[in-house]
């Protein structure tokens, strides 16, 4: 399962996503966190000291290796240098399996946490110096873009994306990758504003989309949600004392996190796992092709002087069947 957490900047959406991954880790599933938000906060919500988030290697400063590994042997696809970050697979590419091993996770996966062995994370990288004034954000979530678009998940599985502030993602294809997509908003006009954007550019990409209200303290807050958000309003949660150690630099035990967030947690859960039965995975191959042709078209042949439509494999479709093509 692909989740994506996105929401107004401070609205909690690093936390949730943070007890969303702990939460899954707990129950002894395999997932990995991804730390795609401009502000790199994800690794210490997840309980890294500050000094070995930092040390999570950048996937920006992988990008020539994760492109010669995914490339393989795709005769569509005549060097790296010729992939961009909507490039799909065909036959030939090498596609990924969330929990294996191969030199990109070895490059960029590192271990969350003593406690639960199945938590992993891999992280964008923040500006550096050299991008400010001369690199969109764009550059850095195009690594996450194209190891989603090779990506062969199954149920039980969850890669969970800690997406940037606001309505962003859509200025890629990115928003497509995912299941489901947990949108974090607190009971005010500012919070709900985010959610409007997101429902109406979802709307014509069958994009599930479930609100997770945060922050949450009483039957006005509630009431204030249901009102602006109605339906699409999934669960919420409230105050945190269990929060408010790990923000402090401690790290309490998770099973001292409140029950009733603990519950909300699980009915996320539940949430998007009932997605996986709607999975498509023929639909989801041709966003991504949609998306891959719209950018040759718009910038990237100029770029790299090839013609990129040529890279889409019409009789390609990626999903289990491919993988097990590809053994």
């Amino acid at each position: 399962m692909k989740i994506a957490f996105v929401g107004k900047g401070g609205s909690g959406k690093t936390t949730l996503s943070s007890l969303f991954v702990r939460h899954l880790g707990a129950a002894g599933l395999p997932v990995l966190a991804v730390d795609a938000d401009i502000n790199q906060h994800l690794g210490v919500a997840l309980g890294l000291t500050d000094a070995k988030a930092a040390a999570i290697p950048p996937l920006g400063a992988h990008l020539g290796l994760i492109k010669n590994y995914l490339r393989g042997d795709n005769p569509r696809i005549g060097s790296a240098d010729e992939m961009v970050k909507t490039t799909p697979p065909g036959r030939g590419s090498r596609l990924l399996r969330l929990d294996e091993d191969n030199p990109v996770y070895d490059a960029c996966r590192r271990p969350v946490g003593s406690c639960c062995s199945g938590m992993r994370i891999m992280a964008t990288g923040p500006f550096q110096e050299g991008d400010l004034g001369v690199a969109c954000y764009h550059s850095k979530v195009g690594a996450v873009e194209l190891m989603l678009n090779h990506l062969v998940d199954d149920a039980g599985e969850y890669v969970v994306v800690d997406m940037t502030a606001g309505s962003d993602a859509f200025a890629s294809g990115l928003f497509t990758r995912f299941d489901m997509t947990f949108l974090v908003a607190e009971p005010t006009r500012k919070g709900v504003s985010v959610y409007r954007q997101y429902r109406d550019y979802a709307r014509d990409w069958d994009i599930s989309l479930a609100v997770v209200g945060n922050k949450v303290q009483g039957p006005d807050d509630l009431e204030f949600l249901r009102e602006h958000v109605g339906a699409d309003l999934l669960t919420w949660t409230g105050q945190s004392e269990f929060v408010r150690e790990v923000e402090k630099g401690r790290t309490p035990g998770f099973e001292l996190l409140e029950a009733d967030n603990r519950a909300a947690l699980e009915r996320m859960r539940e949430a998007a796992d009932a997605t996986y039965e709607r999975r498509d995975w023929a639909r989801y191959t041709a966003q991504m092709v949609e998306f891959h042709v719209k950018n040759a078209h718009s910038w990237a042949n100029s770029k790299t002087g090839v013609d990129l439509t040529t890279q889409v494999d019409p009789d390609f479709v990626l999903g289990p069947a491919a993988l097990a093509g590809q053994v």
